[in-house]
């Protein structure tokens, strides 16, 4: 046998391979897929929520074709922006229960990687709401979604990356604290409202006739608060979630 070869002794067992960062904030995506797909309660209880006040907004202040553009968009995003909240609620509470968050801590698994997996959860649970929302919104306001939806879904696929990776970042902050849902809600949309008033301003635009080419001051101003609030939770997490 060559030098250079290893053998183990009778009994030793090699150490399994750790994954890379991508493959660490994979595990913690599972781990909170697995986790909802067996409850549903993210989802269902955010998801109601959301259709709830847009059922309700829709009784109060729609009064026909033309509020569609002056209150559509508005009942869109609110409805949208609570249901996050609730869903970063959700979302923690279980790291709470039982001291899953210690044991997630003292995982072998970079603090980046931890974020990186609960943002990917909550920005696909977000999507999720955002499909049960966007139609129902159509419905009741009477959106033509064969003329809008494209921008729509556009307009929701910028913003709500924002919205999943600051809302991750300070529900962390935020998940030892005794009042921690007040205190995520009073923190977090002072954060949010630049995003959701993009969102809210483009898609009053689209509900008014304007082509989606002319939306682009908005995209870009989304594109940044995301690339600021990803960056910004990369950086910023592991120093906010140690005790």
């Amino acid at each position: 046998m060559s030098s250079g070869s290893a053998t183990l002794a009778p009994g030793e067992r090699t150490l399994p391979r750790l994954p890379g960062w991508f493959g660490q904030a994979l595990v913690v995506l599972r781990k909170d897929i697995a986790i909802e797909v067996s409850t549903g309660e993210v989802v269902v209880t955010s998801g109601f929520f959301g259709l709830l006040i847009v059922v309700l907004s829709s009784l109060a202040f729609y009064g026909g074709a033309g509020t569609q553009r002056l209150v559509g968009a508005g009942v869109i995003w609110v409805s949208l922006s609570f249901s996050a909240v609730l869903a970063l609620g959700k979302t923690w509470q279980r790291e709470r229960d039982e001291g899953a968050l210690d044991g997630l801590l003292v995982m072998p698994i970079s603090r980046s990687a931890i974020f990186a997996g609960k943002a990917l959860g909550v920005l696909g649970f977000l999507l999720v709401i955002c499909a049960l929302v966007i139609p129902i919104a159509a419905l009741l306001f009477s959106l033509d979604l064969a003329v809008v939806g494209v921008g729509l879904v556009s307009i929701a696929l910028a913003s709500v990356p924002g919205l999943a990776a600051s809302g991750t970042l300070f529900g962390a902050m935020t998940v030892r604290t005794q009042a921690r849902d007040l205190l995520l809600a009073v923190v977090l949309f002072p954060l949010l409202s630049p995003t959701l008033l993009c969102a809210v301003a483009a898609t009053r635009e689209l509900l008014g006739g304007a082509p989606l080419s002319e939306l682009g001051d908005y995209f870009r101003l989304m594109g940044v608060f995301d690339i600021v609030f990803i960056s910004g939770g990369l950086a910023l997490f592991g120093s906010l979630i140690e005790r």
